[in-house]
């Protein structure tokens, strides 16, 4: 069951737009959309606090909490896509690939 593939990134097999889809299999969907609920119930939190007047440093440490979380997402979906997308386009011969999670991994260590 975990070895779904949602659809391939090379064919775009699988995708409905045309576009590169991951393929991901499902207790990755599962553990990255859990983890981005929890995200968003943080985001309503914050704004809570906000729309509340709670003292501008709790709301802050919140803040750093939420980007924390995010970026904890970012390092999991960064190391599946290396080891699934990423190996694939170049066992396929797809070099290119290369410089595109390098300007991935840029913006987010920016």
């Amino acid at each position: 069951m975990d070895e779904v593939k949602v659809a391939c990134p090379i064919c775009h097999e699988g995708s409905e737009t045309g576009e590169r889809a991951s393929h991901h299999d499902e207790k990755t969907i599962r553990e990255l959309v859990n983890r981005m609920n929890r995200i968003e119930g943080q985001i309503r939190g914050i704004k809570g606090m906000i729309e509340r007047h709670v003292y501008c440093d709790d709301v802050l440490n919140q803040i750093a909490s939420a980007q924390s979380a995010l970026h904890g997402v970012a390092k999991l979906l960064l190391e599946k896509h290396m080891k699934s997308c990423v190996k694939e386009q170049l066992q396929a011969g797809d070099d290119d690939v290369v410089d595109e999670v390098l300007k991935t991994i840029f913006k987010l260590i920016k």
